[in-house]
């Protein structure tokens, strides 16, 4: 499939006066430039989406002025593109906090490419979902005087482990109190060797599929696999699959506030699969979404097709024993004499 297909699609979205604003964040790391022929991988990207009509791309990175995240910048931003790795917590509390804030005001959308799930504003924002699905949870006459206890609210650099507690979760601890452990926001395994990957289109006539076969195969890509310790998503686009038998839902989409956050996991630094032509075509959706603040028909009919609800439960996605309790209580367990567990939400 050719990146025509890239093109092809945003040719519907070009009747807005307004070009779509990307701002493509990227870490830099050298090793990048081994696997994009001399480009750090955020170039490769915004190469690919500056050929496309009615997008603008703005690069930046950790040096740019203010790392990149001033106000001026994202006030001109539609929808930020982020890869991180080794340095998320150098991007500063107060730089993260913007992006977050325009993403729940509406004014902005995130997307997360492979490692930036430990990024600033990835992490942030999924704990902003957590604490909506939780509230959500708690029953209507008591949420008005429930205290809500944070756990894990620094989540960044510590791994899991298979038999890790799936967050985020939701504690009732005592009357009118409530434990929230925040989503640890990784995954408990990956693989690094550029094994090829099986890929999926779960959801065909999402928005974010459109004009992808049903079925597609990434030549080489860094592994991750279930369970990922973030929120129930609101659609699951493509689930990917390795020969060993690992799987990883590679293409989420949440609402958090007013805004829209995607996860895509296929964008490692040394293994070129970014710019293979289904991956790069994956990408058009979350850009044209974007415009759904612009005024013009065009944009409004995109806006609504990416807001539907296109829902698929994490049971039909990872139909692992641990992803069975979404949405439902954990089932009570006794260890000797000691107490039932508190009651727990999976959210």
């Amino acid at each position: 499939m050719k990146l025509t297909l890239l093109a092809a699609f945003f040719s519907a979205s070009a009747f807005a006066a307004d070009p779509i604003r990307v701002l493509v964040w990227d870490e830099q790391q050298p090793t990048q430039k081994t696997a994009y022929g001399g480009k750090f991988l955020g170039e490769t990207i915004g190469a690919h989406l500056e050929k496309l009509p009615g997008i603008s791309v703005n690069p930046v990175n950790p040096a740019s002025p203010e790392q990149g995240l001033d106000a001026a910048t994202l006030d001109a931003t539609d929808v930020v593109i982020w890869w991180g790795h080794q340095k998320h917590r150098d991007v500063k509390d107060e730089f993260a906090e913007r992006v977050v804030q325009r993403v729940q005001d509406g004014r902005l959308g995130l997307v997360a490419l492979h490692s930036a799930h430990w990024a600033k504003p990835f992490v942030r924002l999924m704990q902003e979902r957590a604490k909506a699905d939780a509230l959500a949870q708690i029953p209507a006459a008591e949420r008005t005087d429930a205290l809500i206890e944070f756990a894990n609210a620094a989540p960044i650099g510590r791994l899991v482990k298979a038999d890790t507690e799936l967050t985020p979760f939701l504690e009732k601890m005592d009357v009118g109190k409530w434990r929230l452990t925040l989503p640890q926001c990784v995954f408990p395994a990956w693989r690094a060797d550029g094994a090829p990957s099986h890929m999926t289109t779960l959801l065909p006539e999402h928005p974010l599929a459109a004009g992808l076969p049903r079925m597609w195969d990434v030549k080489q890509t860094e592994m991750y696999t279930e369970p990922f310790h973030v929120p129930s998503p609101d659609a699951v686009v493509f689930e990917e699959k390795w020969d060993k038998g690992e799987h990883f839902r590679s293409g989420c989409v949440w609402r958090v506030g007013k805004g829209r956050v995607i996860f895509s996991a296929p964008a490692t630094k040394h293994i070129p699969c970014i710019s293979r032509p289904n991956r790069c075509a994956s990408w058009r959706m979350p850009c044209a979404g974007s415009r759904c603040r612009r005024k013009s028909s065009a944009p409004k009919k995109i806006a609504r097709a990416v807001s539907s609800a296109y829902p698929l439960s994490h049971e039909q996605t990872c139909p692992r024993p641990c992803h069975r309790f979404i949405g439902k209580s954990r089932p009570r367990r006794r260890r000797g004499t000691a107490a039932p567990r508190p009651h727990r939400a999976r959210l």
